[in-house]
């Protein structure tokens, strides 16, 4: 009688190796970029922000190249080239008094002021001071007349003329200059004298170029600024060396000399009112 064949027993099954604990790789969308698990709507969302952004980023690249070639904030990058310009050592402001009120809006006195106005008389007298007249200049772009951040403070003061007065002492020995502004109203003037206290070296009245005498670039100088209604005045003077004051320069009297020029603001005070005043300060 033959056997069966033997059953062949069945090995039992290895367990397969669990998989390690990797991270996902997060989906990506069509465009190649990861979806941060995000809804459709979140999705779109993200994409209009980043569109908006890259706008924004677009302008500001277009903005500062247009800059550079002569647009934007060129004349900001001259008014920072200007910086060391000669300015006045000591400073002073006054603001308008009240005598000037008549004359506080330009549009009160909206007639513009000529230079053989303000310039008319060849010499100045005050005490035993005297000062001559050797340049004059006007100037419709008041930042023809100015540097630094004095321009920005006439164009904010609404500055429609500026005209400058070189003058030099009998005696040779002092070099001065007067600048007048035809600004806004009186609160634009008083503004303009007041920040220059803390700011006239950081922008201030140009030298008015002459041949028959030059502002002295460096050493001790002094300046004033007086608010006269809407008008803006500039005292400037120094040594014709540059030198520190010695005894015998008598600053405070060439300066009531040379602002003799301010007559012509009086004579507008006058034209609208038919009352005048005394020379101030």
């Amino acid at each position: 009688m033959s056997r069966a064949p033997a059953r062949r027993r069945r090995r039992p099954a290895r367990p397969r190796p669990r998989p390690s604990a990797r991270p996902r790789p997060r989906p990506v969308d069509g465009g190649g970029r990861v979806a941060f698990s995000l809804s459709d709507h979140q999705q779109r969302l993200l994409k209009v922000v980043g569109t908006v952004v890259g706008v924004v980023a677009a302008s500001v690249v277009i903005t500062a190249v247009i800059a550079s070639l002569g647009g934007g904030e060129v004349a900001r990058e001259d008014v920072s080239a200007d910086i060391g310009l000669p300015a006045p050592s000591d400073y002073r402001g006054w603001a308008s008094p009240g005598l000037f009120a008549p004359i506080a809006d330009r549009k009160t006195d909206s007639k513009p002021l000529t230079v053989n106005e303000v310039f008319g008389s060849k010499t100045l007298k005050a005490d035993k001071a005297a000062v001559k007249l050797v340049d004059r200049r006007l100037d419709d772009d008041c930042a023809a007349a100015a540097w630094g951040e004095l321009v920005e403070r006439l164009a904010d003061a609404g500055c429609s003329q500026a005209l400058r007065g070189l003058y030099v002492s009998s005696d040779k020995r002092h070099v001065l200059q007067y600048t007048l502004f035809n600004l806004r109203d009186v609160e634009a003037a008083n503004t303009l004298v007041e920040e220059l206290s803390t700011g006239h070296r950081s922008g201030w009245a140009r030298v008015l170029e002459s041949r028959k005498a030059v502002f002295p670039g460096d050493g001790y100088s002094e300046g004033s600024g007086h608010a006269m209604g809407h008008y803006a005045g500039l005292v400037w003077l120094a040594r014709a060396d540059g030198g520190e004051p010695r005894p015998g320069d008598d600053f405070v009297a060439l300066s009531l000399a040379v602002r003799g020029a301010e007559k012509a603001v009086y004579r507008r005070v006058v034209t609208v009112t038919g009352t005048g005043g005394e020379s101030a300060q």
